[in-house]
């Protein structure tokens, strides 16, 4: 019944759902690969993000080389900054509008230094290209609570004078023309003392798991829907050519000549050739049946 299956059509038709269903799998798998990075930042992000700030002593390789389990640490450090350092990074958009954010070389007591992000400034409505004002950090000693970040790749753009394309920690240890931590940079939690004004501060990382579980889910059930489409339209064809085969033999044998009603009346809607019925044999009429037609033809 099914060896049509094995035909090149039907072949065709399961290697393409193959595909399609080897597609959905994979799509499926790289939602969930995405689903365990996010997972994995949002735990970051609830362990690491309202911890208690450790001193920069006990964290001073993160600034080195930052593990990624250490994104997001609070580290206190003291020190003063380095206003002639200052840089603007551009294309930074925060809740959706365009901007930028202030970085500023910290220079620690120890005499290291490392890049403090001070916060977000809206795009400017004065001069083209750069923020309306950019508030100064507090001068003198300071006691800073950031939280480590990852240094930022380098981007095949320019940017003008006192601006970065990126937070590329070893270009801007090139431009400011002494050694800075490049592991990893600080971005800004408090300051003490403040400052009178402050850029916009950073608000705290998504710790919503997305969409991502049921897009996998759906790419999976894609997958496997493909394959019960396959076995209901073979099944299908199957069905289709048992009937014709009943029908042609049926065609091949002859319907009974029955009428509707009648045991063994077979409804079909082809037309069948019905076997038309022997002829009667003519009953011989005697002599007396012979006289009296001849008396009825003379009107007797």
């Amino acid at each position: 019944m099914y060896r049509f299956l094995f035909s090149s059509k039907w072949l065709g038709y399961l290697l393409l759902a193959a595909i399609f269903a080897t597609g959905c799998v994979l799509l499926g798998r790289w939602q969930m690969d995405r689903r365990a990075e996010t997972l994995a930042e949002i735990n970051r992000v609830v362990s690491n993000y309202s911890a208690t700030p450790v001193p920069f002593a006990d964290v001073r390789d993160q600034f080195v080389r930052l593990d990624p389990q250490r994104e997001w640490t609070q580290v206190e450090l003291r020190g003063s900054y380095d206003v002639a350092g200052q840089r603007i990074v551009r294309n930074r958009p925060l809740n959706g509008q365009p901007g930028y954010e202030v970085v500023v070389p910290f220079r620690l007591e120890s005499g290291e230094t490392v890049v403090i992000d001070r916060g977000w400034l809206p795009i400017g409505n004065k001069t083209p290209g750069s923020p309306d004002l950019i508030p100064a950090p507090p001068t003198g000693k300071v006691t800073v609570v950031a939280r480590l970040k990852h240094s930022e790749p380098e981007l095949q753009r320019g940017a003008p004078d006192g601006q970065l394309a990126s937070i590329d920690l070893d270009a801007y240890s090139a431009q400011l023309g002494y050694p800075v931590l490049t592991g990893a940079y600080g971005q800004l939690a408090s300051e003490t003392p403040p400052a009178a004004d402050m850029p916009i501060g950073f608000p705290k990382p998504s710790t919503e798991e997305g969409t991502h579980l049921s897009y996998s889910l759906q790419w999976f059930a894609f997958g496997v829907l493909m394959f019960v489409g396959f076995g209901y339209a073979a099944r299908q064809q199957a069905r289709n050519a048992a009937i014709d085969a009943e029908d042609a033999e049926y065609e091949d044998t002859g319907a009974a000549d029955v009428e509707p009603g009648d045991a063994g009346y077979l409804h079909t809607s082809r037309a069948v050739p019905r076997r038309r019925p022997a002829p009667r044999k003519r009953k011989t009429a005697t002599a007396e049946e012979e006289e009296d037609a001849i008396l009825d033809a003379q009107g007797f």
